[in-house]
């Protein structure tokens, strides 16, 4: 069995990891807040070392790109916040390997964030990317593995998701995660504490 569980909401995140994750247990929760926090994990956390939240999200940072890959330091929900102390170790392996990164808080809604004024309102609070599920997909497993949350962004203040241009953008995101694979999945909670 896996030290590693891998976690992602939807079919074309899990398409675009799939057999780039060696050695990790792969597991899609569905999409939004209500689907993640009803989710559990299939795999024996008992031997699990290390849970990996990954997909694709929305920048809120100005100069944000679509293809950057954001590594939470903590994720924040209406629930409140969780921190991520394995953020810096599992960024600069990332980093390492050549991949645009950025750290910061990652903010987890209820929908999608569409909106100028929504994301520099998110923005303006701290968060440099929003979500709809790595807060809860968090608490559920943090308090039993080490946890951490990579994103790529898709969309951003700049060129919002509802948009021709989403779709190179997203083809792009899809390409960068299945990039970053194999170092999401053989992250062992190096750093975690």
């Amino acid at each position: 069995m896996s030290r590693t569980l891998v976690v992602m909401a939807l079919r074309t995140e899990r398409a675009a990891l799939h057999r780039h994750v060696a050695g990790a247990t792969l597991a899609r929760t569905g999409m939004g807040p209500d689907r993640a926090g009803r989710w559990r994990p299939g795999a024996d956390l008992a031997r699990l070392q290390a849970a990996v939240i990954t997909g694709l999200a929305g920048g809120l940072a100005p100069d944000a790109r679509p293809g950057e890959v954001v590594v939470a330091t903590e994720v924040r929900d209406d629930a409140g916040s969780l921190a991520l102390p394995g953020a810096v170790a599992l960024a600069g392996r990332l980093a390492d390997a050549g991949h645009p990164v950025r750290l910061g808080p990652i903010v987890t809604t209820s929908r999608l964030v569409g909106g100028a004024a929504e994301r520099a309102a998110l923005a303006a609070a701290g968060a440099i990317a929003v979500d709809m599920e790595s807060a809860p997909l968090a608490r559920t497993l943090g308090a039993r593995v080490a946890v951490a949350v990579v994103r790529i962004v898709v969309d951003t203040p700049t060129t919002p998701l509802l948009r021709l241009a989403t779709v190179p953008a997203g083809i792009a995101a899809l390409r960068r995660l299945r990039a970053i694979g194999p170092i999401i999945g053989a992250w062992d909670g190096a750093g975690a504490g």
